[in-house]
This record gives C-alpha cells, sequence and structure tokens, in this order.
C-alpha cells in the first residue's frame, strides 16, 4: 500500500480514537456512561443506529455474498421498515416509560429473576460473537494490503476501540459511530462508482453480465426450508430485525439517548431506512467485483476465497489515496459496531448482573465495573476472532451464531408484552419447548439453521400463551 494510503488511514483511525477519548470525563457518572444523559438529537442517534447495522460483516460480507452468489442476502435489508415501524409506534415509548436502562427488566418484573438472566445472557453471547466476525473481517483487508499477521491485527484493533468505548461511555460511542456513518457511505459509493465506470464498455456492461448470469436474483421462491430461499431469508430478516428493535440492548440503550421521545422516534425509522439503500450498495460492489473480473479473468489469483476479492480489488485496482479511504471506511463500520457491542454488554453486565448482588454500589464502584466489562468483552471477542479465521463465510457463520444465541428472546418479550394473563410457568414452559427446538434446529439438515430465531420465538410465545389461557380458564372454574 502507497505511504499516502497508509498516512490517510493512521490519521482517520488514530483521530476516531482520539475523539472518542475526547469524551472522557474524570468525573463522570455512570449514568452518563450509558445514557448519555439523555441529551442526543435524534439524527445522531440515528446515524449511529444504521453505523451498528452497516458493521464490517456488511462491508465486506455482502459484497463477497454478491460476487459468489446472487442478491439473496439484500432480502434481509427489505425487513427492516417493518422492523423500523414497530420500534418507532411501541418500542420506543414502551422502553423510554421503563426506569431502568437494560432492556431485559421488564422481563424479570413479568416473569422473575430466571428470564432477565436468560434474555442478558443470550444478548452476551450474542454480542461477544458478533464483535469476534467484525475484528476478523476487519483484519483481512489489513492482511491482504500490508501482510500484517492477522492475530495482530485482531489485538491491535480490538485495543483502541476498546479503549475510547471505556473512556468516552456511550456519548463517545454514538458520536463518533455518526461520523463513521458519514465516512463508510461516502467510501462505498465512490467504490461503487470506480468499478462500473472501470468496465471497458461501461456501466452497462456490469448490467448486462449480471443479468445474463443472474447475478441480480434475489433467490428461489420454493418452498424449501433448508435452503436459503427468499422466504427464509425474508422472515428470517423480520424476526431478526425485531428482535434487534424491540429487545437488543444495543437498541434500547439508543432509545434512552435521545433528548425526547419524538427524537428517539425520528431516529428509529431513520437509521433502519438508510440502511436499505447504503446495503444496495454493497450488493451493487459484489456485482460490480464479478463483472470486473469476468472481463478481467487473468486479474484475479486462483483461490481467492469471496471474502478477500474486495481487498484484493482496493489495493490492486484503485488509486492512490482511494485506496486509504476505502480502507478507512471498511474500519470505520467495524470500529462502530464493535464499539457499541462492548459498551452496551459492560452495561448489561453491571445492571443485570453485579447490581443484582451490590444493589448499593456507589458511582465510582459502578464505573470500574463498565470499564473492566469493557475489557473482558474486548479479550472474548479477540478469542471468537481468531476462531472465525477458519470458516468459509463469515456472514453464514455470524448468521447461524446469531440464531443459536438468540433464538428464544424475541418469543419471550412477545409473551410478556402481549399476554396479560402469561405467568412465571407459561413463561418456563414456552422457553424450555423453544430451546429444545431451536438445539433442533441447529443439528437438523432439514431446516435452515438461520430459521431458528423464527421457530424459537413462535414455540416460545405459542406454547406459553395456550399454556396461560388454558390455566386462566381453569383457574376461573375452580373459583
Amino acid at each position: 500500500m502507497h505511504i499516502v494510503d497508509i498516512i490517510i488511514f493512521l490519521l482517520f483511525t488514530g483521530g476516531v480514537v482520539a475523539f472518542g477519548c475526547s469524551f472522557f470525563k474524570r468525573k463522570g457518572t455512570s449514568d452518563e456512561f450509558t445514557s448519555a444523559g439523555r441529551s442526543l438529537p435524534g439524527w445522531v442517534v440515528g446515524m449511529s443506529i444504521f453505523a451498528t447495522y452497516v458493521s464490517s460483516i456488511s462491508y465486506l460480507g455482502y459484497p463477497g455474498k454478491a460476487f459468489a452468489g446472487d442478491w439473496n442476502a439484500f432480502v434481509f435489508s427489505l425487513s427492516i421498515p417493518i422492523a423500523s415501524y414497530f420500534a418507532a409506534r411501541y418500542f420506543v415509548p414502551f422502553y423510554r416509560s421503563q426506569d431502568s436502562i437494560s432492556a431485559y427488566s421488564f422481563l424479570e418484573h413479568r416473569f422473575g429473576p430466571w428470564a432477565r438472566i436468560y434474555a442478558s445472557s443470550c444478548y452476551l453471547l450474542t454480542q461477544v460473537a458478533r464483535t469476534g466476525s467484525i475484528l476478523y473481517l476487519l483484519a483481512l483487508p489489513m492482511n491482504v494490503l500490508l501482510g500484517w499477521n492477522i492475530q495482530t491485527i485482531i489485538i491491535v484493533t480490538s485495543v483502541a476501540i476498546v479503549l475510547y468505548s471505556m473512556l468516552g461511555g456511550m456519548k463517545a460511542v454514538i458520536w463518533t459511530e455518526a461520523i463513521q456513518g458519514l465516512i463508510l457511505i461516502g467510501g462505498a459509493l465512490v467504490c461503487m462508482f470506480i468499478l462500473l465506470f472501470e468496465m471497458p464498455e461501461g456501466p452497462a456492461q456490469t448490467f448486462s453480465i449480471a443479468v445474463e448470469e443472474g447475478k441480480f436474483s434475489l433467490g428461489s421462491f420454493g418452498s424449501s426450508l433448508s435452503e436459503s430461499t427468499f422466504w427464509v431469508c425474508l422472515i428470517y430478516g423480520v424476526f431478526t430485525n425485531l428482535q434487534n428493535y424491540g429487545i437488543d440492548q444495543s437498541y434500547v440503550q439508543r432509545y434512552h439517548t435521545a433528548k425526547s421521545e419524538k427524537e428517539a422516534k425520528f431516529s428509529a425509522l431513520f437509521g433502519g431506512y438508510l440502511f436499505i439503500p447504503v446495503s444496495a450498495v454493497f450488493f451493487m460492489i459484489g456485482t460490480g467485483l464479478y463483472a470486473f473480473y469476468k472481463v478481467h479473468p487473468g486479474a484475479l489469483p486462483d483461490g481467492l476465497g469471496a471474502d478477500y476479492v474486495f481487498p484484493f480489488f482496493i489495493v490492486n485496482e484503485l488509486p492512490v489515496g482511494l485506496t486509504g479511504l476505502l480502507i478507512a471506511s471498511i474500519f470505520a463500520a467495524g470500529m462502530s459496531t464493535i464499539a457499541t457491542s462492548v459498551t452496551s454488554s459492560s452495561t448489561i453486565i453491571l445492571t443485570d448482573y453485579y447490581q443484582r448482588f451490590r444493589k448499593n454500589a456507589g458511582n465510582r464502584e459502578r464505573m470500574l465495573v463498565l470499564k473492566l466489562s469493557s475489557v473482558g468483552i474486548g479479550i472474548a471477542g479477540i478469542l471468537v476472532a481468531f476462531a472465525f479465521m477458519s470458516v468459509e463465510s463469515a456472514l453464514d457463520a455470524w448468521w447461524a451464531l446469531a440464531s443459536i444465541f438468540s433464538g428464544g428472546m424475541l418469543g419471550l418479550f412477545l409473551l410478556g408484552y402481549v399476554s396479560k394473563k402469561a405467568r412465571n410457568f407459561d413463561a418456563v414452559l414456552g422457553v424450555i419447548c423453544g430451546v429444545i427446538l431451536v438445539c433442533w434446529i441447529v443439528i437438523s439438515p432439514f431446516v435452515h439453521a438461520n430459521l431458528a430465531i423464527v421457530f424459537g420465538t413462535l414455540l416460545i410465545f405459542l406454547v406459553g400463551f395456550l399454556s396461560a389461557n388454558l390455566f386462566y380458564k381453569r383457574r376461573k372454574r375452580v373459583l
């Protein structure tokens, strides 16, 4: 990589870390750390939600999927408006009316401590898996560009992100994400247009090749449950995004940072809708890469994995300066999401675990727990990132892990939110059935692993709902 590109990349990355650290307060409180004092404008929070969506999983995984296959994974993005609407209409007012910043305190109120622990532990496992996958995908382009050791890049990146997340808290995370979101959009657009106009016959050639070979296909519309069809991807997206907006601490915590309920509602809609056109740009990059290397067959090394093709193009085809910008954009995408996972996870460790045993902990003690928890999540993410080095597709691996770890959280929340009759026994019965089903789906060849969250959610809700209504009727008869 040219020295100019290295300078651009280092200046941007170092600037982000320094900007995040600038929010450090020597006498800051745990409330400021976790909710930014409820002082942020809606567009900033919305950009933060958007940046959380656009991780390096999107920046590298989506082009990799489009390059190797088609636009089937884009169907996931099409499901976001549904979740965004429900968030603005129901979730934002509900959570802003709660006393606790934890997304899972409601479950304890409805069903007891076990429900809160179950949901929060699922969330923590999901965030560790997400952090690891993103750290791995952040290391790929630097390994291709400079030949640096992947493990070393993962460790250094994690330390830098944890540093400003730990020092600046949620306010630092959200403001840096807003800036990172703008940078990553600009970088993606520049790369897409370069790909289109670098074709020998112009942009039309890319679309001609893509249409001829079915690269714009959204997947089969068949009824198979074992393949990633259009319907499997859409239903998975609806349930996953409802879970993100409805019970994911990363999102719920942002609702609390907006300065008003109106601003919080706007942020939920803005962040979700913005992701749709930007994700289309990422898929267009992958399709453009396929067309580009089809007309330049000798330019791409044999055996290069799909996730490596975009970084390879960046270092070999982009002009000096733009390479540094694109790498900075990829890092912007990954850093923002990891920072969110670190801060929200440390919040859950404090509110759902530590304060359960130390209810009267002082501010200094709470701040220490938040910072140590941030370091712990960073270390766990590094270990998972090392494990991701052996997978074929980081995007597929992440989706599978997310389905497994979070398969029952949404169902339990909906049971408590919708059914006023449901009690502890009904919830326990539903979760047991749901977990068994999720485990079966994971090992079954008949159902796609992504559907674990769909069937797990539905079964927990339906079993709990039916149990509540049947027992309610029996109680009335006895009385």
